[in-house]
C-alpha cells in the first residue's frame, strides 16, 4: 500500500497500463481504488483468486477473507468505472478494465 501511494504521491496516476492484485484480501478494496488511480484510461487491473475456490458463493462461509473477497466482488459488479470480465481459472481471475 506504502508503494501505491507513493507512486500516487509522486504524480504517476494514469500512467500504468496494467497493475495485478494478489495480497491480503481483505485490503483488496483499497488496494483495487489505487489500481484504479495509477492506470490510464483503456488500462487493466487484474485480480487473482475472486472466486477463492467457490468459496465466495457459499453463503456460510464466514471465513473472514471469504467475507472479504465476496463484498470485494460486490464492490466490483457495481463499480461502472470499468468493465469487468471474470475468468474460471484457478481461484478465479477478474479484468478489470478502465473506461
Amino acid at each position: 500500500m506504502q508503494t501505491l501511494d507513493e507512486l500516487l504521491a509522486a504524480g504517476q496516476g494514469g500512467s500504468f497500463d496494467l497493475a495485478f492484485i494478489d495480497a491480503d484480501k481483505e485490503s483488496y478494496a483499497d488496494y483495487y481504488q489505487r489500481a484504479l488511480e495509477l492506470v490510464r484510461v483503456g488500462g487493466l487491473i487484474v485480480v487473482d483468486n475472486t472466486l477463492w475456490s467457490g468459496r465466495v458463493a457459499d453463503p456460510a462461509d464466514a471465513d473472514v477473507d471469504t467475507v472479504a473477497l465476496r463484498q470485494f466482488n460486490a464492490h466490483l459488479h457495481r463499480d461502472e468505472r470499468v468493465d469487468l470480465s471474470l475468468l474460471p481459472v484457478g481461484d478465479g481471475l477478474t479484468l478489470a478494465r478502465k473506461k
